[in-house]
């Protein structure tokens, strides 16, 4: 199967590298900046087209969500007609299609788990231009799987998880918010998710069901406050500095973007109709500090 993935250097990208590595029968292509940018349509057709992949997977994204709200027009160029550039690219190669998407889709209201077909209200820029890219990519191509996902890490770049790492190595004390609830998703999962349900359409062909929304994210919900803390604690275990996590309301911590409160989702479609599944949070945590090694340094 060739499988081409836009991007090649973020979280989501190295991690598809690494587990296509250790897969036999996959094909995989990388199409990153300067010769692929979604910011410049005019450049997506021909990479995609010359490699003729069975698969894209859309990972190049604009993710400084503080940074959208003064960059707009680049926030939409990339990830709304971007991705609408690449789907169309896709279906001119008669290739399936996997936009990845975020949890910031929705304005956090709900007291429950986010289902798919909630209604979306995004209320920040990123947000906007991830739901623009949804669209456009399910317009341009009728097998298009959008995955929202959540809260990513990984044992690389930049992340939540690096960062507390950091932070706690400089500070006596940290404090973090914990009034904004999500479920972290680590990178490597998503990556063998994706790899499953390729091996599932290639296996099956291609079926109706399997197009439009997913959610795909882990399965444990906790606050950013309690995340933080499960990372000092698996540092601590491997050596790491450990300092106290304090808990603050997100009006304690202003970002000129707004995040939702709630960023829970469900993930029972992609477990029913793709049969993958996520590891719980704290696996994931051990997995990532294997990688990154003892007490995450």
């Amino acid at each position: 199967m060739r499988i081409f993935v836009t991007g090649a250097n973020g979280q989501l990208a190295r991690a598809l590298r690494n587990a296509v590595s250790q897969q036999a029968g996959l094909d995989l292509r990388f199409g990153a900046r300067p010769e692929l940018d979604l910011a410049r349509p005019e450049t997506v057709r021909a990479p995609i087209l010359d490699f003729a992949p069975d698969l894209v997977v859309n990972t190049a994204a604009y993710t400084a969500v503080d940074r959208a709200e003064s960059e707009p027009d680049l926030a939409f160029a990339v990830n709304g007609a971007g991705a609408g550039a690449v789907a169309a690219a896709a279906a001119e190669a008669g290739a399936v299609m996997i936009q990845l998407s975020t949890d910031y889709v929705f304005d956090g209201t709900k007291t429950a788990p986010y289902v798919e077909d909630d209604p979306v209200a995004p209320q920040s820029v990123y947000g906007r231009s991830k739901l623009e890219g949804e669209l456009a990519a399910s317009a341009a191509n009728a097998r298009v799987i959008v995955l929202r996902t959540a809260w990513v890490f990984a044992p690389h770049g930049a992340n939540f998880v690096r960062t507390m790492l950091r932070l706690a190595a400089e500070r006596e004390r940290l404090r973090v918010v914990d009034d904004q609830i999500g479920c972290p998703t680590y990178a490597p999962d998503i990556a063998a998710a994706i790899l499953a349900m390729a091996r599932r359409i290639e296996s099956d062909s291609w079926r109706d069901s399997f197009a439009g929304v997913s959610h795909l994210a882990g399965p444990d919900a906790v606050s950013w406050c309690e995340f933080a803390r499960r990372i000092l604690d698996e540092s601590g275990r491997r050596g790491g500095r450990v300092v106290p996590v304090d808990p603050i309301a997100t009006a304690d911590y202003p970002t000129a973007a707004i995040r939702p409160t709630n960023s829970r989702l469900s993930t029972e479609r992609v477990a029913r109709i793709f049969g993958v599944a996520m590891r719980p949070l704290d696996d994931a945590l051990r997995d990532c500090f294997d990688l990154m090694g003892a007490g995450g340094v």
